[in-house]
């Protein structure tokens, strides 16, 4: 604005006057695409390809006008491109750290000469120095892989898919760290950035990138990304953009985005609030104290980033502590740099991205489970799933000298019946007769559970990692005092020898040890900004976290588990496994004398699917680790949508490999199942 000193904010606002807008040119942009005919194909094993018969997407600018046309590509080119994939992976996994390192710093200086058209191509949402910096910050990641990440390998293939309003940056964000880490990648572009990408994947060829180590398909619409996810040679699909886009009133004709717009007086539960339209539309809310604010602001069903203007650093920090954001800026706003973790929170996403912990999504390590199948999904009625019916029996005990052992579950920190008040039988691993008695829980005690949990949850973080340590070294002790008690109980519960039983009576005994000395190891810290200011990242609880266990090595499995969970903050609600549950229910003894706060951790048993839908419904609980069905695990992608919980599912056959509970790398990979990171950011100046 010509006047603008002149005015005041208050006239500003009032006015919401646009200053002089930038003149900008897309000469280079214009001349790459004229090369291409304005029609980009597809970027397949290293080069472009337009598949005949193929319809074609016409591209608009934000004024309406025309860019180019994009190829639609249909199943038949992800059968091509995840071939081509897997030949690139075979090639770029092989090559040294070194080789892929240099490779990545080669695209520095060519992205030095082709940045403008680059960022012409991306509308300025994306400069060429942000990606610059993203390459220098993966090539360095790309040469230490061995290193600082030892035993983890990478993935396979990737798919990387966008929403339409997802632009380069958080996308190459996913892209950097998987081929860093030694996977192909396969991109999957929102419309708006098509062009762009298709381009950065020609350059990427030109540093020496293997043919088929980045492929980018573009689409028309998101019928396409199901096909991705379900080609069996891709490994691991990411997803990065909205998870719904909704506008809370109809969108201007031309379909241009809202003007500049503040809106005063709003109620926490306004559309505009919950689910803002997009454009810069600004809704201001008033409050009284800090913990006011807190609460408005923990409302909101997005967690991704927020930002405290404050003049008391002490405020702004403890602030920080209890906001449910990923990134918290400090007395700024939008600031970000690859070397810091970002972890969604709520509906804004469960992945991580940035910083080494961001690296791990795309490794694996050798104990890992298979992954899940990738193939169609299966045919089911969602509404049927966990309503079939068990032969639940009310014990009677006319001959108490016969009569099989009833057991009780764990709910708010007593050991107690199921609230329908049935039993379901436990057969002995030969499957005649009645070996025990359990309860049948179902919908009512995950409740009673759950309410118990979120009551004690907060009380549990703020011991600190002491205290933490020193409950599981309690648990570790009771389960030393009663080990002949569960050998025998493994060995009668699964069929294994007296001598093998011990071993993982042992093992679970040396693993809730593991877990105490783990409590205080990793705890965040602050890393070196190239930018003014200091930044530092800590892990967080989940909250209340829901665990279907594995039918393997039951007793190994739980406690291993349930030692992630409460190690890093979190409470838990166990449904043990339903063809060996006795191990489990016998644990409870264990917890009963332990130190552990009431309702941290709950124990119900139960027909396995019926427990899952009720976990699945559950709003509080906030994640979900199962093991069981390929319907199961369907059910719960299904269903974990609304609110968003993190899923880590484990398809159970007893025709494939299973996790090897014991692996002492299996540590590592749980204890990052179990936190979310946080950023903090501190401008100082």
């Amino acid at each position: 604005m010509a006047d603008s000193t002149n005015k005041s904010v208050y006239d500003i606002f009032l006015s919401m006057e646009k200053g002089p807008a930038q003149t900008s040119s897309t000469a280079t942009a214009k001349a790459w695409l004229d090369h291409h005919s304005q029609a980009l194909g597809l970027f397949i094993n290293g080069k472009f390809v337009r598949p005949a018969d193929r319809p074609s997407c016409l591209l608009l600018d934000s004024k309406g006008g025309s860019v180019c046309s994009i190829v639609c590509a249909v199943e038949d080119d992800i059968s091509q491109c995840a071939s081509s994939a897997v030949n690139g992976f075979k090639s770029w996994s092989s090559r040294t750290c070194y080789q892929r390192a240099q490779v990545l710093l080669k695209l520095v200086s060519i992205l030095g000469m082709h940045g403008k058209c680059v960022s012409e191509l991306c509308e300025a949402s994306c400069s060429p120095s942000a990606l610059v910096r993203l390459l220098q910050y993966y090539s360095s990641w790309a040469q230490l892989r061995d290193i600082l990440i030892t035993n983890w390998r990478p993935l396979g293939v990737v798919a990387v898919v966008a929403s339409d309003d997802c632009s380069l940056y958080p996308l190459y964000c996913k892209v950097l760290p998987a081929l860093a880490m030694g996977n192909s990648v396969i991109v999957v572009p929102g419309q708006c950035t098509a062009p762009a990408a298709l381009l950065l994947a020609q350059l990427f060829t030109g540093a020496g990138l293997p043919s088929g180590a980045l492929n980018v398909v573009t689409r028309s619409d998101f019928s396409l990304c199901a096909k991705v996810a379900q080609n069996p040679s891709i490994s691991y699909v990411t997803y990065i953009g909205n998870k719904e886009v909704i506008q809370s009133c109809s969108a201007p004709p031309s379909g241009a985005v809202y003007p500049p717009t503040l809106l005063c007086g709003t109620a926490p539960s306004s559309p505009c609030v919950v689910w803002p339209s997009s454009g810069p539309l600004l809704p201001v809310m008033s409050f009284r104290s800090n913990t006011e604010a807190v609460t408005l602001a923990n409302h909101s069903p997005h967690g991704k980033s927020v930002s405290i203007w404050t003049e008391d650093l002490t405020l702004a920090l403890e602030t920080a502590k209890n906001l449910s954001f990923g990134s918290v800026w400090v007395n700024c706003h939008s600031v970000s740099d690859p070397c810091l973790p970002v972890c969604g929170q709520k509906d804004s996403g469960n992945c991580t991205d940035g910083g080494q912990e961001g690296l791990y999504q795309f490794l694996k390590l050798p104990s890992s489970s298979s992954p899940l199948p990738r193939s169609s999904p299966l045919s089911m009625d969602y509404t049927k799933f966990g309503t079939g019916t068990f032969p639940v029996i009310i014990p009677e005990y006319s001959d108490q000298a016969n009569a099989s052992k009833s057991y009780l579950q764990f709910v708010g920190g007593k050991a107690c019946k199921s609230v329908s008040g049935c039993s379901l039988s436990v057969q002995p691993p030969g499957g005649s007769g009645v070996l025990a008695y359990c309860p049948d829980g179902g919908r009512k005690d995950v409740r009673n559970a759950v309410e118990a949990a979120i009551k004690v949850q907060s009380g549990w973080i703020k011991k600190g990692p002491t205290a933490h340590a020193q409950s599981l070294y309690s648990l570790a002790k009771g389960l030393e005092a009663k080990r002949q008690d569960f050998v025998m109980s493994v060995s009668i519960q699964t069929g294994l020898s007296m001598d093998e039983a011990e071993k993982e009576v042992e093992l679970s005994i040396a693993r809730l040890s593991d877990w105490a000395s783990y409590c205080d190891k990793i705890q965040g810290g602050t890393l070196p900004m190239p930018k003014s200011g200091s930044a530092y990242t800590l892990p967080e609880a989940l909250g209340v976290v829901g665990v279907i266990l594995p039918d393997k090595n039951p007793l190994l499995s739980m406690v291993t588990v349930l030692g992630a969970a409460i190690a890093t903050g979190n409470a838990i609600v166990m449904v043990p496994s339903q063809k060996y549950p006795l191990p489990a229910l016998d644990f409870i003894q264990v917890l009963q004398v332990s130190d552990l706060p009431a309702g941290l951790v709950n124990v119900i048993s139960g027909g396995k699917d019926q427990l899952t839908v009720a976990l699945a419904n559950h709003s509080v609980i906030k994640a979900i680790w199962y093991w069981g069905s390929a319907e199961g695990c369907q059910y719960l992608q299904y269903t974990c949508t609304t609110p968003l919980k993190t899923l880590c599912l484990f398809c159970q056959n007893d025709e494939e490999e299973e996790k090897d509970w014991t692996h002492p790398s299996l540590l590592e990979e749980m204890w990052r199942n179990a936190v979310q990171w946080k950023s903090v950011w501190i401008p100082t100046a």
